[in-house]
Parts: C-alpha cells; sequence; structure tokens
C-alpha cells in the first residue's frame, strides 16, 4: 500500500524525546532494570510460605462499618 511505507517513516513528538533522553543519559536503561529488580522481580515463595501467608491473613467484613449483632 502506498500509506503503508509513508506511516513508517512518521516518529512521534514523545519518541524522539525518548531517543534523545537516552543519547543524553548513558547508563538509563542499566538503571531502570535495577529499579524494577527491586520492586517487582522477586523470587518465587515456597508453597509453605505461601500457606502461612494465607492462614495469616485475617478475614475483612463485607461492610466494615456495620455492627455485629
Amino acid at each position: 500500500m502506498f500509506f503503508k511505507k509513508q506511516h513508517s517513516l512518521y516518529e512521534s513528538e514523545h519518541t524522539k524525546f525518548i531517543k534523545e533522553l537516552k543519547a543524553k543519559t548513558p547508563g538509563m536503561e542499566e538503571r531502570q532494570v535495577e529499579g524494577r529488580a527491586l520492586l517487582w522481580d522477586k523470587s518465587p515463595l515456597s508453597l509453605d510460605e505461601q500457606e502461612r501467608i494465607k492462614q495469616s491473613r485475617l478475614r475483612q467484613n463485607a461492610y466494615p462499618y456495620q455492627t455485629k449483632v
């Protein structure tokens, strides 16, 4: 198609900004990976640990402000 080639050359302002930012600050991607590892990349829990966490949770009422009758 005619439009397909034309659209493949388009680059948004956001994409240009990110490319310039990465060029200006070397090592940014490595720091992003390290930051992600701190919050998200955790080692999996064992089955015993999962069961202990499940049993230690307190059951919450459906409506916490309702008094028990």
